[in-house]
């Protein structure tokens, strides 16, 4: 079975908050809701199918839908990570075709600014009964150095050099300067994060994404439905989803899961890389982008720090409009989960409602594009192709 053309989604809401002291999660989790709902012309009511994934508090989805007061037939709490809500449209998608549900909401929120979390820099552990804390804890590892070991991987295999890193955040600050809600409105030069201080070598302050508080929130509901609410239609034509992880030991640290999860997102969808006119591509860090841009074939593997060089990521600027609002790198990186974040201003260029100064002329065809995890170690990734109607 394929989803293709078996969902649109409807509405889309993403929180003006970046630090919500005043806020509980599952207060930003309904607020969300309700803002996506309203985009959609819907109301709780009609909401059939929830999904969510670990950022939810307490029992996760189970708490959430009573706290919602939701009366579902059908519940998805799958979590991988950052690119959980990515892969949720798709699983709400599935559900819609298989007449689980006609009505998904998907919601996102997150608090670690607020609660001062050093995400990117203190050591990860998942628990003792984590498989790999036993052997990888006792080097201490954090994200920020997993992706710096990409990073310089990638760089002896190809040459990719530090100020073409930089231009991914060149870019991204381009766009953030038209965004209100933005933490980093600032538009900064290659020679201004390639000076910024190092924190995991070879990637520099700039180089890494903004730690902040808020959420998101996604309606994606059956053709029927869409037809009758007088709202922009979004199509979801394609997605992918596949994990990569350390394969004992027989890691390319120059690549990630979205080599899977990419092409066959675009095989469903039945377009090819050249056809997309908007991507919405995780940012975690600069490499991140980088990396990914290779592994869904917007060039060739090594040749992405060509691609990205001399602002081919500004909107009116290079032929790959990236992350319009912003992205993690300059606008926000709520709950450390930026994979809805970035559905939502691809959904936002294919109805025409970006900043005027940075929407896509013609943007009739977007993928959005997520990892989970960590990119040096385990993670997943999850593309979606969607399409204005």
């Amino acid at each position: 079975m394929t989803i293709k053309g078996k969902a649109y989604i409807v509405g889309a809401y993403e929180h003006p908050t970046r630090k919500a002291v005043d806020k509980s999660l599952a207060q930003l989790h309904a607020e969300v809701a309700k803002g996506a709902l309203d985009d959609a012309g819907l109301t709780k009511d009609d909401v059939d199918g929830y999904f969510c994934a670990g950022d939810a508090p307490g029992l996760g989805g189970l708490s959430m839908i009573d706290y919602m007061g939701l009366k579902l037939r059908h519940i998805d709490t799958t979590e991988t990570g950052g690119s959980s809500y990515v892969i949720h449209v798709a699983h709400a998608a599935q559900a819609i075709a298989e007449g689980k549900c006609k009505v998904a909401l998907i919601t996102l929120a997150g608090k670690p600014r607020s609660s001062g979390e050093a995400t990117g820099t203190k050591p990860r552990n998942y628990g003792t009964d984590s498989p790999d804390v036993a052997f990888e804890l006792p080097f201490a590892p954090t994200i920020v150095n997993n992706y710096a070991m990409c990073a310089r991987r990638h760089m002896y295999e190809f040459g990719t050099t530090s100020e073409q890193l930089a231009w991914i955040k060149v870019a991204a600050s381009h766009h953030a300067q038209h965004n209100p809600n933005a933490m980093l409105r600032k538009v900064v030069t290659v020679e201004e994060v390639v000076n910024s201080p190092m924190i995991a070598d070879p990637l520099h302050r700039l180089d890494c994404c903004v730690i902040s508080d808020g959420g998101g929130a996604l309606v994606v509901v059956a053709p029927e439905v869409a037809a009758e609410l007088n709202r922009p239609k979004v199509r979801i034509i394609g997605a992918g989803e596949a994990p990569k992880h350390q394969m004992g030991g027989r890691v390319n640290l120059t690549y990630s899961a979205g080599a899977f999860s990419g092409p066959a997102a675009f095989e469903e969808a039945g377009v090819k890389p050249s056809d997309i006119k908007y991507a919405s591509i995780y940012d975690s860090f600069t490499v991140t982008v980088l990396i990914q841009l290779e592994d869904l074939g917007f060039c060739a593997k090594g040749d992405g720090g060509k691609f990205v060089a001399d602002g081919n990521l500004i909107s009116g600027v290079g032929k790959l409009p990236f992350n319009t609002d912003g992205g993690g790198l300059c606008n926000n990186h709520p709950g450390n989960r930026g994979g809805m974040t970035k559905v939502i201003e691809a959904v936002r260029q294919l109805r025409g409602e970006a900043h005027p100064a940075v929407q896509v002329a013609n943007c009739d065809l977007a993928v959005a594009h997520g990892t989970g995890g960590s990119l040096g170690t385990r993670h997943a990734a999850g593309t979606l192709i969607l399409e204005r109607v």
